[in-house]
C-alpha cells in the first residue's frame, strides 16, 4: 500500500471521519486533529448593514467566497428579512462566486451565478474572472480571514470595496487531540502531514506555542512530507515558511490523500 503503514496527520475537522477513512486505504496509520470551528457572527451589525445597502442597490457586484459562508449569510439574514429576500436582491446585481461550492449554493437559492471562478478557486481566479468588468461597488464575503490581495486587487481597479465578515474560524472546543499532534510532531513521530485549508497551521502553531514547543513543531515541519490541497492552502503555510512538498492534481481532499500517498510511499 502507499503509504506503507506510515502515521499521517491530518488537522481536517468537518471532514474528520472521511480523511482518516481515506488514509487508511492508502496504507496510512492516520492521527486526525481537528483544528477549528466555525463560529457565525450572528449578530454583526456588519451583515445586516450589508443587507441594508445591497436592498438599497448600492452594490452591482457580489462575490461569494464559501458554500458555508454564503448559506450562513442567507440563514441570518432571513432572521429579520423575508426568506427570500437575500436572493431576490442578488438577482439584481453581478455575483461572483469563488468556485462549485459557493456556485451550488446560490442555485439551491435559485440565483444563477453571472461569473464562476476555476480551479484552483484562489483570490488570483477571482481577480482573473472578474477583469474588465465594469463594476465598481463590490461587496465580498469573507471566509474566516480577511483576502487583502483580493481586496487590494479590486481596488487598484477603481472599485470601492466592501468586507463582508460572516464567520470566524475558532480552535476547536475539545484542543487536546491538537495539542498531542503538536507534541507528536514536535518529537518526530509524523513523516507525514496533510493540510486542507490554511488556517490549519495557524492553529496547530497556536497550540504549539502555549504548549512551548512552536519551533520545534517549525523545524519538524521542514523535515517531512507535506502535503497541501492548493495555492491558498500553501501560501497560508509559506507565511511561516513551510514550503509543502507537492500539491494534488486538483485540489480536492481525496486526490490529495492519494497523490500524498504515491508519493510519501516512495520518500
Amino acid at each position: 500500500m502507499p503509504f506503507l503503514g506510515k502515521a499521517v496527520l491530518a488537522l481536517e475537522s468537518r471532514r474528520a471521519a472521511e480523511i482518516a477513512e481515506l488514509i487508511r486505504k492508502q496504507g496510512g496509520n492516520p492521527f486526525v486533529a481537528p483544528s477549528m470551528r466555525e463560529a457565525p457572527l450572528e449578530e454583526s451589525r456588519e451583515i445586516f448593514d450589508f443587507a441594508d445597502k445591497l436592498l438599497a442597490r448600492a452594490f452591482d457586484m457580489v462575490i461569494l467566497l464559501t458554500g458555508v459562508g454564503t448559506r450562513q449569510l442567507d440563514r441570518t439574514l432571513a432572521t429579520r428579512l423575508p426568506p427570500t429576500a437575500f436572493a431576490d436582491a442578488l438577482r439584481g446585481v453581478t455575483v461572483v462566486a469563488r468556485g462549485s461550492k459557493p456556485a451550488a449554493v446560490l442555485r439551491a437559492m435559485n440565483v444563477t451565478p453571472t461569473l464562476i471562478a476555476p480551479e484552483p478557486n484562489t483570490w488570483r481566479e477571482v481577480l482573473a474572472v472578474t477583469a474588465g468588468r465594469p463594476e465598481k461597488q463590490i461587496a465580498i464575503q469573507e471566509y474566516g480571514r480577511p483576502n487583502p490581495e483580493l481586496i487590494d486587487g479590486l481596488r487598484a481597479r477603481g472599485a470601492e470595496v466592501t468586507a463582508v465578515k460572516v464567520y470566524r474560524w475558532e480552535l476547536p472546543e475539545d484542543i487536546e487531540p491538537l495539542r498531542e499532534a503538536a507534541r507528536r510532531l514536535a518529537t518526530g513521530e509524523f513523516p507525514v502531514v496533510l493540510f486542507t485549508t490554511g488556517v490549519q497551521i495557524a492553529h496547530l502553531l497556536d497550540v504549539a506555542r502555549q504548549e512551548g514547543i512552536e519551533q520545534q513543531t517549525l523545524d519538524a515541519l521542514g523535515r517531512i512530507f507535506v502535503g497541501s490541497v492548493g495555492p491558498a492552502t500553501t501560501e497560508a503555510l509559506e507565511e511561516f515558511g513551510i514550503h509543502p512538498a507537492f500539491e494534488p492534481s486538483h485540489p480536492k481532499m481525496g486526490i490529495l490523500v492519494h497523490e500524498a500517498a504515491e508519493l510519501a510511499g516512495k520518500s
